[in-house]
């Protein structure tokens, strides 16, 4: 009863009589019909204001296109959420992966494949710093993409890598694994031979364990291929149990 008050006050569907005593409204078999028609539009979707329109023109052509443009706003909401839920699992999946790794601490080879990145070039070498580029690294998306954990990282170019120097960065940098709008100007990362290490910690624990991946590229005759790249997988902001903490560095060799 409430939404037929609504739609008498909005000149939607008006009453064919009203009771002048018990203001109780009485609607003819006609207006039933169009009742009926108002729920059916209503569950597709479709605005009171079109569907107030169509029942003033009450045209055929009209009402196609009406339920044309419904359907291709149904279209896009269906690849929003198909968005989503990819977003989703592709997380859960790392997250369930990072939870079952073994090899913490140990050096491991891996084949890449290419990835694609955007990223904001610029040294930096202080805490302050990197939340500053990484400021810059979301103006870049337009606010369209979030920066998250497990997905941002930041570059040490090879120069720095071979001289000690693990806490000036060459760059930050937004891992994609989806479509990504053209206007945005991103990077490939080259498929290749990359030597990673995992670790429970963050930045502030990696020197060690980039001391061990150059100790390890050159007990194997490997050598620096370009910069590495690290990112925290799982940090305090996803756990507070540091047990669960995840890093994983990537050095490119040939």
């Amino acid at each position: 009863m409430r939404a037929l008050h609504f739609y008498d006050e909005i000149g939607l569907l008006k009453p064919a009589e009203i009771d002048p005593c018990s203001r109780y409204r009485f609607y003819s078999t006609e207006q039933f019909e169009q009742m009926d028609l108002i729920k059916y539009l209503r569950n597709l979707g479709i605005s009171l204001k079109d569907i107030k329109v169509h029942l003033r023109k009450r045209d055929i052509g009209h009402f196609l296109q009406l339920l044309k443009n419904e359907q291709e706003e149904t279209v896009k909401k269906i690849r929003e959420l198909e968005s989503i839920n990819w977003k989703f699992a592709n997380r859960v999946k790392e997250i369930e992966k990072a939870l079952t790794i073994t090899e913490i601490g140990s050096v491991i080879v891996k084949d890449l494949p290419a990835r694609t990145v955007l990223r904001l070039k610029e040294r930096i070498g202080t805490s302050e710093g990197l939340e500053f580029s990484l400021r810059r690294l979301s103006q870049m998306t337009f606010g369209r993409i979030p920066l998250f954990i497990g997905k941002v990282g930041v570059t040490i170019s090879e120069e720095n890598l071979l001289n000690g120097k693990f806490d000036e960065f060459d760059s930050v940098f937004l891992l994609l694994t989806k479509e990504i709008d053209p206007e945005f100007s991103t990077q490939a990362v080259e498929a290749g031979k990359y030597v990673c290490i995992y670790y429970r910690g963050g930045h502030s624990e990696s020197g060690a364990y980039y001391r061990k991946l150059l100790e390890y590229i050159e007990t194997h005759h490997y050598k620096i291929a370009g910069e590495s790249l690290e990112r925290t997988i799982i940090d305090q902001f996803i756990t507070e149990d540091k047990n669960h903490y995840l890093t994983e560095i990537q050095i490119p060799v040939r």
